[in-house]
């Protein structure tokens, strides 16, 4: 990713329902959630969703499916590697050794084994 990619994509995460919406679809899997279930979950009328999930596409976070009548986003899972490649990209380059475990890069460590429900 380049930095102004970086930039959008940081600033339409840093909002309450943005990153309730992106984390509630990255939780969810490839295969998303039609728009009235996600309003449902993070609380959010449909006019206000809306707004939202506009502004996570437009940062590229999210895609939009048409399944019938229905609208289905999902998290773009490139987009989000690409994202924290980027952040972590020359994690402890400067230090002779590299990362201690406490800092090794997400793409590296041992994902996590909590479930929750969805």
């Amino acid at each position: 990713m380049k930095t102004p990619e970086v930039i959008d994509a940081l600033g339409a995460l840093a909002h309450e329902y943005r990153l309730a919406v992106y984390r509630l679809l990255v939780e969810r899997g490839p295969e998303g959630l039609p728009a009235g279930v996600i309003g449902e979950r993070v609380g959010l009328v449909p006019s206000s969703l809306t707004f939202h999930l506009q502004a996570l596409q437009r940062a590229g976070l999210i895609k939009q499916t048409r399944a019938s009548r229905q609208l289905i986003y999902s998290a773009d899972y490139g987009v989000m590697n690409g994202l924290v490649g980027y952040l972590t990209d020359n994690c402890c380059a400067a230090r002779e050794g590299g990362c201690d475990a406490a800092c090794v890069p997400a793409a590296v460590a041992t994902p996590s084994k909590r479930k929750r429900a969805v």
